[in-house]
């Protein structure tokens, strides 16, 4: 049985790394440390971290993997590969460099288009029709590395950020399930991206939230799907915080 090391950290990896537990061996699982989260601000552990603890796996949470003794740690677990799935940093060379088979991205877009932070946002607010997933080999840039494969996924008019991430979610386990065996096999030859058709997608911040009242009713309908739930749309009234949870488009003759 290959031997896996996996690193990922939101809801979005969580499909991921349990079907990858019903297949191969987890030498590890690796995710941002426990954070402060939520109204009473208390320390709330990644999700990926229960799924992984449920099935007596080992975890790490390191604050940083530029750290030689992090590298070294990981190095003694011997993946074969390592699969990465919104884990939250950039993979170092020293990292990048462990398993021979290569580190394997699953990652929601259909590359190059919206590299970056936060690809499922960043098709919603263009008003992307279609999206899907990718699974790339990584480099040492921002997911410019060559593709393994690609599945597409249609954008609904109801779609928010967290219900199609929950459906990303679940065709990239899917797609990686098809792809992963294949290329341990030596079955893919990778495809290089045509980076010159690159877009990118930044952080998303709490300010994003704030609706902006001179935008035109379609751009606003689409920033209250594409940050929900978090920031959420908001705006003020009469001095207080009036928060939109969801938004409709009405059309008028």
């Amino acid at each position: 049985m290959d031997r896996l090391l996996f690193m990922g950290t939101p809801d979005f990896a969580v499909p991921i790394l349990e079907k990858l537990i019903k297949r191969y061996e987890i030498a590890g699982v690796v995710t941002q440390p426990d954070r402060r989260a939520g109204r009473g601000r208390k320390v709330e552990a990644p999700p990926v971290k229960a799924v992984a603890l449920a099935h007596g796996l080992r975890v790490l949470q390191p604050p940083s993997l530029r750290q030689p003794e992090v590298v070294a740690e990981l190095r003694t677990l011997a993946p074969e590969a390592i699969v990465v799935a919104a884990y939250g940093q950039i993979l170092p060379p020293e990292v990048l460099g462990i398993p021979p088979k290569g580190c394997l991205n699953v990652h929601a877009s259909l590359l190059p288009k919206y590299r970056g932070a936060a690809p499922i946002a960043a098709a919603i607010l263009a008003g992307e029709e279609e999206t899907g997933v990718t699974i790339m080999l990584m480099d040492e840039g921002m997911d410019t590395g060559p593709i393994l494969s690609q599945a597409t996924c249609p954008i609904s008019p109801q779609d928010t950020r967290e219900s199609l991430s929950a459906r990303l979610a679940q065709l990239g386990a899917d797609l990686l399930m098809d792809t992963l065996p294949r290329w341990l096999a030596g079955e893919i030859e990778p495809r290089p991206q045509d980076h010159s058709q690159a877009t990118y997608s930044r952080i998303i911040t709490k300010q994003d939230g704030l609706i902006d009242w001179s935008l035109s009713a379609v751009e606003i309908w689409r920033r209250c799907r594409a940050h929900y739930p978090w920031p959420g749309a908001y705006t003020y009234w009469r001095g207080k915080m009036l928060k939109v949870l969801r938004a409709c488009l009405l059309y008028t003759s």
